[in-house]
């Protein structure tokens, strides 16, 4: 199996989190959202900009894809490089398992409601930063792993037997497809030869080398 590229495993955040600061009156909510989209960060902001409608600011930055290939990041009309620069900086340095800097698919949005006190630009930058560091230090993280998509083909007779041995050796089985003359089995692997290897032989093992697997795709999947 060929890798696509993309780093074998990135974290991201579990569903959506927010977050309230206040710094010399002004309030900063920071809304963070899992996304794989530029339509679902817009569809957040949006939806933030009609409940928060009343607020001065919805100031936003996105990171999305395994190598980050989307990185926007919007000032909402605060002194430009204040907002959302720093924002995404927040995103991008955030550290995570292992230390690594590895978060994407996440899109954050901080509402600022103005307190009548001028932060001055520095302030902004420190205020929009620690406004998303803050969320994330209180958000679920969740670790993606690049897999292999496999399909095992088995008789009816052996069929549950495999799948069942595959599920309690530990292998991620995807559904299970049933055909007139066999039955396919599609299992997840992990996209590496050692993982890769070791599932073979373990299927050789419950099969005494009768069965094989056929690669049928790539797909991201969240490690429980």
């Amino acid at each position: 199996m060929t890798g696509t590229g993309a780093a074998p495993t990135y974290t991201t955040i579990a569903g959506r989190h927010r977050h309230e600061i206040e710094v010399r009156r002004s309030r900063f909510i920071a809304v963070l959202e899992r996304v794989e989209s530029q339509e679902q960060a817009d569809a957040l902001l949006a939806a933030l900009r009609k409940e928060f409608h009343d607020a001065r600011h919805h100031c936003s930055a996105i990171l999305i894809g395994a190598n980050r290939e989307v990185q926007r990041a919007n000032d909402d009309g605060e002194p430009s490089g204040t907002a959302g620069a720093p924002m995404l900086e927040a995103l991008t340095r955030r550290e995570t398992a292992d230390g690594r800097t590895d978060l994407s698919d996440v899109a954050a949005v901080v509402v600022r409601y103005f307190g009548g006190i001028l932060l001055g630009a520095g302030g902004l930058v420190r205020a929009y930063s620690g406004s998303v560091s803050q969320a994330l230090d209180t958000a679920q993280y969740v670790q993606r792993e690049r897999c292999g998509v496999f399909q095992v083909s088995a008789p009816h007779a052996t069929a549950g037997r495999l799948e069942n041995d595959l599920r309690g050796a530990g292998v991620t089985v995807r559904g299970t497809t049933y055909q007139p003359s066999q039955v396919l089995i599609t299992v997840a692997v992990a996209d590496s030869s050692a993982e890769l290897e070791a599932f073979r032989e373990r299927l050789a093992g419950m099969t005494a080398g009768a069965a094989d697997a056929a690669h049928v795709g790539c797909e991201w999947v969240d490690r429980v």
